[in-house]
């Protein structure tokens, strides 16, 4: 690893500080280095607040020192107006004339632009150190970008003998019947706290009555975005509590069904429902979504070849009998061991 990949190595790490706060800008970290020394640094801590190029460069104790210095930073620097000033108009007026950067912006209001401006002000740009690491820190702005959907994340629980739930049972209590343990369940919820939506259908919201929250961690709730073709779900689910926005997808909207904080977008069942998810979504400026069940949902994803990333936790117990896992092929990209559980995370090919 030479320099330029050890700096923006450490402008990766300052970013990952900020995922899941940022929506709906990016996750971008910057490092100042005088002498091969770092003087300055910064990650973009929440959308509406100063770029992580503003916070490194205040975060300089000897100014002076600015005009001898590069900045490193993950992603290209801001060339518009927005809550913000532009952070290439910051560097150019810092004098710093020294700029290495992991990747161009794909948003069509930078895109290329800020490295402009900053190479028309005389300062010397290199673009595309570990622009690989740098594009998957921000797959979810990429994909929102660039593909005009959400980035999308399948999960799910399965037993050893590949079940995901128990056979229905009317009679039962509206709760969750667990599979893994209480640290893959924390774990998801991180994950939730990390991502700008969640999903499940029907089956699931009727059966489990879930809150689709973060309870098990500091964080963000998630948008909670729901499937319900005949509007079956009971009113007194948690889903329905209004402390979080809500988007429940439909057949057929119902002005008796509304409520606070919830939000009725009518699809067609019978067409391309991943396609049309997607679609609602990215209207809604979604960057993306973890898809937490059951198995008709995550099949249909599976199924459309809508869906970039899987994690699937196989726990210890046996059904016997039940509702089978889906089916999934693609590129395993890591298996963990959880306590009793295992975790393997897929790459869609």
């Amino acid at each position: 690893m030479d320099r330029h990949e050890f700096y923006i190595s450490r402008c990766i790490q300052l970013a990952q500080n900020g995922l899941g706060k940022t929506y709906p800008n990016p996750v971008v970290g910057s490092v100042i280095v005088y002498n091969d020394l770092i003087i300055g640094e910064g990650w973009h801590h929440k959308a509406g607040e100063p770029h992580a190029e503003i916070n490194a460069v205040a975060s300089v104790k000897d100014r002076s020192l600015l005009t001898k210095s590069t900045i490193y930073v993950s992603l290209e620097p801001c060339s518009h107006y927005g809550k913000t000033p532009p952070c290439s108009n910051l560097i150019i007026d810092s004098g710093i004339k020294r700029v290495v950067i992991g990747t161009v912006d794909p948003f069509s209001e930078v895109a290329g632009k800020g490295i402009k401006k900053l190479m028309d002000a005389g300062c010397e740009v290199r673009v595309g150190v570990l622009e690989k690491e740098c594009r998957e820190l921000n797959k979810r702005f990429f994909t929102f970008h660039t593909k005009q959907r959400p980035y999308i994340i399948l999960k799910w629980a399965q037993t050893s003998d590949n079940f995901i739930a128990p056979l229905p049972d009317k009679s039962a209590a509206r709760k969750p019947v667990w599979i893994t343990g209480k640290y893959s369940q924390q774990l998801v919820h991180k994950w939730r706290s990390e991502e700008q939506a969640i999903m499940v259908g029907t089956n699931t919201a009727v059966a489990d009555n879930p809150r689709l929250n973060t309870r098990l961690w500091h964080g963000s709730n998630p948008v909670r975005v729901v499937l319900d073709r005949q509007l079956r779900i009971p009113k007194d689910s948690h889903i329905f509590d209004n402390s979080v926005k809500t988007i429940v997808l439909t057949g057929k909207v119902s002005e008796e069904r509304s409520a606070k904080n919830v939000i009725f977008e009518q699809v067609d069942f019978s067409m391309d429902l991943p396609q049309q998810a997607s679609d609602v979504l990215f209207r809604h400026e979604i960057q993306s979504v973890i898809i937490e069940g059951g198995r008709q949902t995550l099949q249909a994803f599976i199924d459309s070849g809508l869906w970039d990333e899987a994690r699937i936790f196989t726990g210890n117990k046996t059904f016997k009998e039940g509702i089978k896992a889906p089916e999934i092929s693609g590129k395993i990209a890591s298996e963990t061991q959880i306590e009793l559980d295992r975790l393997k995370i897929y790459f869609n090919d």
